[in-house]
């Protein structure tokens, strides 16, 4: 199975979240940080675990992941897997969760050359959860506004820090 060809994003979409970051790093290195996930646990706090369960002769692999989205102290688990694509001609990682509340989400992170380093586009598309209400809202925009926009942003922050900090 090859990467996803813009079939990934064709049905339409409850819920959209966009994160985006722009890092002081070069983008071969900010694309090694995106794309190398079993190493996220020892540089971003949030992230529990990354294992990957299957890795594919094509280059895609399936990977388990698990973070903490904070609220002040408490910590709230979160679990998800994902198919997994990385598409260095393009400098693109994509992800279809296929395991988890957020089964069918679509996860693309894009990155681009800039004057001063790399710019992350980090697009989340969902349909929304199997269970909820035909047409209601609630649910997506609580996942996607509170826990994916909580996770990613902190994703991209932690990544750029790290990066960042090694030029220092």
């Amino acid at each position: 199975m090859g990467i996803p060809s813009g079939g990934h994003l064709e049905r339409e979409s409850v819920m959209r979240t966009v994160d985006t970051i722009d890092i002081d790093a070069p983008l071969d290195l900010a694309f090694e940080a995106a794309s190398r996930v079993e190493k996220w646990p020892s540089i971003l706090s949030h992230y529990r675990w990354v294992k990957f369960l299957e890795r594919r002769a094509d280059g895609a692999a399936i990977v388990e992941m698990a973070a903490n989205r904070p609220f002040g102290a408490f910590q709230w688990p979160t679990w998800w897997v994902s198919e997994m694509w990385v598409d260095r001609a393009k400098w693109e990682v994509r992800y279809r969760h296929i395991r988890g509340i957020t089964q069918g989400m679509d996860v693309t992170w894009r990155l681009t050359k800039t004057d001063r380093g790399t710019h992350i586009d980090l697009v989340h598309d969902w349909i929304g959860p199997w269970w909820s209400l035909s047409g209601y809202p609630g649910p997506e925009w609580v996942i996607g506004r509170v826990f994916v926009h909580g996770i990613a942003s902190r994703t991209l922050a932690g990544i750029k820090a790290s990066l960042e900090a090694v030029r220092d």
